[in-house]
């Protein structure tokens, strides 16, 4: 599997100049060393955090992780006039019409190292390019697209060969060789398709299907999250999934489906007990109507989090603690800071508003980022190491990381208005 290394963005929502997220360790000796793991000669981190006041800018950064992805698998499907998705910075004149940039880097299991990206408006890729470096070979172009044309290297892409003309504006070179069964370009579009996936933690709804679909085939996925559910100790003694056909007898027959339309419906099991206290039995429960919607979203979400900890994939969550305890947004966070529970490296990105997860010593002071608008309402993008305080030092790893944030030390918090009438 591959691990993602760094991500860079620039025009994208509230991001106007360019801003680089990177999974790469700083020389720092903080614990656990577990969430750093090596391919090759490449480190990078297990798990990362971003925090931020609300509309700092980031779920622009997951979403832009999201929206590069959406245009290398789609931007293929485009008719030669269709618009490509462009969502630019709108608060400056002189900006319409300027390409957003998207660049990812990442590494495969053989320590070979991608490097892909482009630039692109509403109307057309108006750059693009791809660089591959093999261990500690120097790093070489596999083609450069510019708006005068594109170049190939004949030696090293040859997928790529004579396929410059077949490219309209509004689609991306790589997507289209890939399409053409370009091995290597498949490769990267891979990376967006199975490999790097983003999730929404307030809408986790979709995402239930997928887990209940595992537990109705009791797959190792399954039996890993029934273990951690009853760590967290939600209440509930078992889980079953049963398929319900759905009634079409009110559907007019010319729009009844085909196939046997059949839904999966998921159950608790709790137990009962006697005024003693003693066990008697169970009950069972319809998991959508009893349970909460913390737990409910627990179960939505295990599917693709033990999914990708048994692939060592990669998992980008937009509010990871969004009806959740804190202790339980910890335990889901251990899960990936820890070689134990994570021997495949699998990668957590995630952005979050408890700060409980800074004083709980999961996170290194490398893995903390933060977002921060400035006046101009540009998004900035920076980590807990990269900030110099006023006495000219760097952050500690034995402060109180959570007490100095909300104070405001380390910015990336909500200025609110002080009202006397309030």
């Amino acid at each position: 599997m591959t691990k993602l290394i760094q991500f860079t963005v620039g025009n994208f929502r509230s991001f106007y100049g360019e801003r680089t997220f990177t999974f790469v360790p700083t020389p720092i000796k903080d614990e656990p060393q577990g969430s750093v793991a090596c391919v090759g000669k490449q480190k990078f981190s297990t798990v990362s955090a971003i925090y931020g006041a609300n509309s700092s800018g980031k779920s622009n950064l997951v979403d832009a992780i999201y929206t590069m992805g959406y245009i290398v698998r789609n931007s293929v499907k485009l008719n030669d006039d269709d618009e490509l998705t462009y969502e630019p910075f709108e608060l400056i004149d002189e900006n319409k019409d300027k390409p957003m940039h998207f660049e990812v880097v990442f590494i495969n299991d053989a320590g070979k190292r991608f490097r892909y990206g482009f630039e692109s408006n509403k109307f057309k890729v108006v750059r693009e390019w791809f660089f591959i470096r093999n261990n500690n070979q120097e790093e070489r172009a596999m083609f450069i697209r510019e708006e005068d044309g594109i170049g190939v290297n004949e030696e090293f892409f040859k997928e790529g060969i004579d396929r410059e003309e077949l490219t309209n504006d509004n689609r991306l070179f790589l997507s289209l060789v890939a399409q053409l069964g370009g091995e290597i370009s498949k490769g990267v579009v891979s990376f967006f398709n199975i490999e790097c996936n983003v999730l929404s933690g307030l809408d986790t709804i979709g995402y239930g299907a997928y887990t209940k679909h595992q537990f109705r085939k009791h797959e190792k996925i399954s039996e890993d999250a029934m273990e951690f559910f009853k760590r967290l100790q939600l209440g509930f003694t078992g889980l079953d999934v049963e398929e319900r056909e759905i009634d079409l007898s009110e559907i007019p027959s010319e729009f009844r489906p085909q196939k046997k339309n059949v839904r999966l419906e998921l159950y608790s099991t709790h137990n009962m007990y006697s005024r003693e206290g003693v066990i008697t039995g169970s009950h069972r429960f319809s998991f959508a109507e009893h349970e909460s919607n913390g737990t409910q979203k627990i179960f939505e979400i295990a599917g693709p989090i033990f999914d990708t900890l048994k692939r060592g994939s990669i998992l980008i969550v937009d509010e990871l603690d969004a009806k959740m305890h804190p202790l339980i947004s910890q335990q889901i966070v251990r899960l990936f800071a820890f070689e134990q529970t994570n021997p495949n490296h699998a990668q957590l990105l995630f952005t979050t508003h408890d700060t409980n997860l800074l004083a709980s010593k999961i996170l290194r002071r490398d893995q903390i980022w933060f977002t921060e608008k400035d006046g101009y309402e540009r998004s900035d993008l920076y980590r807990l190491t990269d900030i110099v305080l006023p006495d000219g030092n760097r952050v500690r790893g034995d402060g109180n990381l959570e007490r100095n944030y909300i104070k405001g030390r380390y910015g990336a918090i909500p200025f609110i208005t002080n009202n006397s009438e309030w």
